[in-house]
């Protein structure tokens, strides 16, 4: 099968015209070719037939099929029955589906999985069951987006917050580095990637602070290496600076100073008068912002950040079984 379109598949698509239907079936389905003709199965998942699921997954002929990327006929992107139904929030037939085999983590033709495509479309159900069924949180290394970068963008806080409790990796370094050998180089230049900028941006403070309370970087939500030099003119230059410019309320400003951000990386001296007067600053969180340069942090904000550093992001999760007093969990947790 050819998956995402080689070459080879891009150089037939200009004959393709209007049997683009039956090119994207020899490129991308599975074969026997005939067989993508029975689409019974991804119908039964496309309107939540469970009845009928129940009834063809009774047949070893169907059975084999259960992972089959064919293009069914309600669209034309050849992918699995439980993409299908994930991407229209069945969640009794997404759950029927991964106990009869389905595999959870495979992709359709643009590395979308079952997972993503569940958060893009708003389906808690059907992402708690991937989720639970052991899909990947982080989603594919195949599409540049992943379910946490579109929850925080869209504000679901819900969905977010079920993603961070199954392991998502709240920054950006699991695209940025993949686990080859040797090490992937290729460094941040941009902070557009990012799921703190994403959720600052479109002011989703609930977002926001979740990400900073699963361990995110506050700085540039990347624990990579980071390219600021490649950064385009006049973009933000820390996650800061970027709140700052997208004028988001104090809360925000207070948020990054409470998780420890670097705040003189905000370079806005060296900017000219102009510049500044184009921005839209909220003057209340640009005062927050000059209060907290101006003031020295306390020794006590100081240790939590340094305790939550020392443990790391991927163990936040286990402050409430240290031996310590519960008021002390909670400060270290910003509860």
């Amino acid at each position: 099968m050819a998956e995402g379109g080689g070459p080879d598949a891009r150089a037939g698509l200009g004959s393709a015209g209007p049997n683009l239907k039956e090119w994207l079936r020899e490129q991308f389905c599975d074969h026997p070719l005939e067989h993508c003709e029975d689409t019974r199965l991804h119908d039964a998942a496309y309107v939540g037939d469970l009845q009928t699921l129940r009834s063809l997954l009774q047949e070893e002929s169907y059975r084999s099929r259960i992972n089959e990327k064919s293009v069914w006929c309600c669209g034309w992107l050849p992918c699995t029955p439980l993409r299908i139904a994930a991407t229209a929030g069945h969640g009794n037939c997404v759950d029927f589906l991964i106990r009869k085999g389905a595999e959870v983590d495979l992709v359709d033709v643009k590395g979308q999985t079952a997972l993503y495509v569940a958060v893009v479309n708003g389906h808690l159900e059907s992402a708690q069951i991937l989720l639970e069924a052991g899909a990947d949180p982080n989603g594919s290394r195949h599409h540049r987006s992943t379910p946490v970068y579109h929850a925080s963008r869209v504000g679901r806080a819900d969905i977010l917050q079920a993603l961070i409790r199954y392991g998502a990796d709240v920054d950006v370094n699991h695209h940025l580095t993949p686990d080859v050998q040797p090490p992937f180089s290729r460094r941040l230049t941009s902070l557009v990637v990012c799921p703190l900028y994403i959720s600052a941006a479109y002011h989703n403070l609930q977002c926001f602070r979740l990400l900073l309370q699963a361990g995110a970087n506050p700085d540039f939500n990347c624990n990579g290496p980071v390219n600021t030099q490649g950064f385009y003119r006049g973009s933000p230059g820390c996650v800061m600076d970027a709140v700052l410019r997208h004028g988001c309320e104090a809360a925000f400003v207070s948020l990054l100073v409470e998780f420890g951000a670097n705040l003189n990386l905000v370079k806005w001296e060296s900017l000219g008068p102009e510049s500044r007067g184009r921005r839209k600053v909220d003057p209340d969180a640009l005062q927050v912002f000059k209060e907290a340069r101006r003031v020295p942090r306390t020794l006590l904000s100081l240790c939590r950040v340094a305790v939550r550093r020392a443990l790391g992001k991927y163990r936040l999760h286990l402050i409430p079984s240290l031996p310590l007093p519960d008021p002390i969990k909670k400060f270290l947790l910003y509860e």
